[in-house]
């Protein structure tokens, strides 16, 4: 079924022009100049102070041979130094590509060459990752930003003009470029913050996901911007420690992580509200399903909603998600205002209310493919509907429950299995942790279904037996988990995202 929404205007949906210059207009214009945009460590910069150095910065980019059309690589963690390079970017009329510079020098390489980049401005620790291209350090672009004189006129470029790549993290193949424009981020305010998180000035944003995931780059970097807002920039993901700190310093009001993370954070609390908490007004999940136990405790540790949202890089951000309106725990919400979504079988057929389906979207900001990749922009991108391979059921008020991947299920004695129903009941057992589960290969060559657990420690004897029997108490005979192996870690994408294949080899 189609979920329709409301026609958008073009104001909705389009910035005027040059995205940097559009900025720092708004914030003249609305009296932001004064008032702070990003926090790092004991330091902040006002709305003012970042346009500043954004035009600054545009000067000693353009000296290093980026003009219009032109792809800047981006390596660098959360900093000021990222705020001002992107805007400088573009400022110039280029296009950023943003990359996590925890990656490895051949993926680093690869997104190097794949999106033909002139200029790669990097973090500390990556001077040798880059030797066939000009490279600009973040300290020597900080320091040659403080003395170069502002370019005072922004590069004209419509709304359809692109602004920045992100690479898909993937859970497996190889990353795939997506293009988004420079009237994307207008569009993501718009739709999602103001409308959806009612984001204020007043606003202090903390997000654990960084600013070059598509997730972390709308939270900390857009939203603040096109709000008045500001956000704490941490250059390593927190611990809960930091957490506790960061938002007790900066009195942050919105919390933006993945459900692992939430999970690290509620793992030792055990007596719900801390004052620590007390400035937050909201907490947004996103990245995986978030488990519904897990959802009361954060609300419960927090003292302020849980809003859960999926979407994509090829989306730019969400396309479904719960608001302060409407909050329906346990699900992915409705559709965002603009967007459409459809449930289909695998012939592409549409399915009724209530079954399981996959999701196709369509939106103002979906892109329209990969860069360099037209099979693969062929498959995934039909009729202007993209096809996100999430599966999910509509419900009869509108939401959405999201049901995994499509590539999650598991085949055992010819029978096709959800892990996600068996991981859902075993995380209810109060000794675990995270889990998990995946048909493994025997010696045999069978397929046997083995839970991975992260236990609470010290381990409770007996747990092994207690989880089995728990599965065969509450499950069909088939679905039950053959043995348990205690593993300290899950294997993650960097956003948080469990690499399932990896949990199939039964071993990383």
């Amino acid at each position: 079924m189609t979920t329709p929404q409301a026609t958008l205007t073009a104001s909705d949906v389009e910035a005027p022009g040059n995205l940097a210059a559009h900025l720092a207009t708004l914030a003249e214009r609305r009296s932001w100049t004064d008032r702070p945009a990003f926090h790092q460590g004991h330091r902040s910069w006002t709305h003012g102070e970042v346009h500043d150095l954004a035009a600054r910065a545009a000067t000693v980019l353009a000296q290093h041979g980026v003009g219009p059309g032109d792809r800047v690589l981006l390596a660098l963690p959360d900093s000021i130094a990222w705020v001002t390079a992107f805007l400088a970017t573009a400022r110039l009329g280029a296009a950023a590509v943003l990359v996590n510079p925890e990656l490895t020098p051949p993926e680093l390489e690869f997104m190097a060459d794949d999106s033909e980049a002139v200029l790669c401005v990097t973090g500390p620790g990556l001077d040798d990752r880059f030797p066939r291209r000009t490279r600009l350090g973040a300290d020597q672009l900080v320091a040659l930003t403080s003395t170069a004189r502002p370019t005072t006129t922004a590069h004209q470029v419509d709304a359809h003009t692109p602004l920045y790549i992100q690479y898909t993290s993937g859970t497996t193949g190889r990353p795939k470029g997506v293009v988004h424009r420079h009237g994307d981020p207008k569009a993501y305010h718009d739709l999602i913050g103001r409308r959806l998180l009612r984001i204020t000035p007043d606003d202090v944003t903390l997000s654990a996901s960084k600013l070059f995931f598509a997730y972390g780059f709308v939270n900390a970097f857009v939203f603040p911007l096109f709000s008045g807002s500001s956000a704490v920039l941490v250059d390593r993901r927190p611990n809960p420690a930091a957490v506790d700190e960061l938002v007790v310093r900066h009195r942050v009001t919105l919390l933006y992580s993945v459900p692992s993370q939430y999970a690290a954070l509620v793992a030792e609390r055990a007596d719900g509200h801390e004052a620590c908490f007390a400035s937050v007004r909201a907490a947004v999940s996103a990245g995986e399903s978030l488990p519904a136990g897990l959802g009361r405790r954060i609300t419960d540790l927090l003292g302020a909603p849980v809003l859960e949202q999926i979407g994509s890089t090829e989306a730019g951000h969400a396309f479904c998600a719960n608001s302060f309106e409407y909050n329906h725990p346990g699900t992915v919400g409705r559709p965002v205002p603009g967007f459409e979504v459809e449930l289909r079988d695998r012939d592409g057929h549409r399915v009724p209310d209530g079954e399981e389906g996959e999701l196709w979207v369509r939106g103002p900001t979906v892109t329209s493919g990969y860069l360099n990749r037209p099979e693969e922009t062929g498959r995934t991108f039909v009729g202007g509907w993209l096809a996100t391979r999430d599966r999910a059921r509509r419900e009869p008020d509108g939401t959405y429950t999201h049901l995994g991947r499509a590539d999650d299920m598991e085949m055992v004695g010819g029978i096709t299995v959800s892990p996600l129903e068996v991981e859902a009941l075993l995380r209810t057992h109060p000794a675990v942790k995270e889990v998990a589960v995946a048909a493994v290969t025997d010696h045999r060559g069978a397929g046997r279904l083995r839970a991975f657990v992260v236990p609470v420690t010290p381990i409770p004897v007996g747990l092994e037996a207690d989880l089995v029997c728990l599965a065969r108490e509450h499950l069909a005979a088939f679905k039950v988990p053959r043995s348990v192996s205690f593993v300290p870690s899950l294997p993650r994408t960097p956003t948080g995202k469990l690499r399932r294949h990896l949990v199939r080899r039964g071993a990383w």
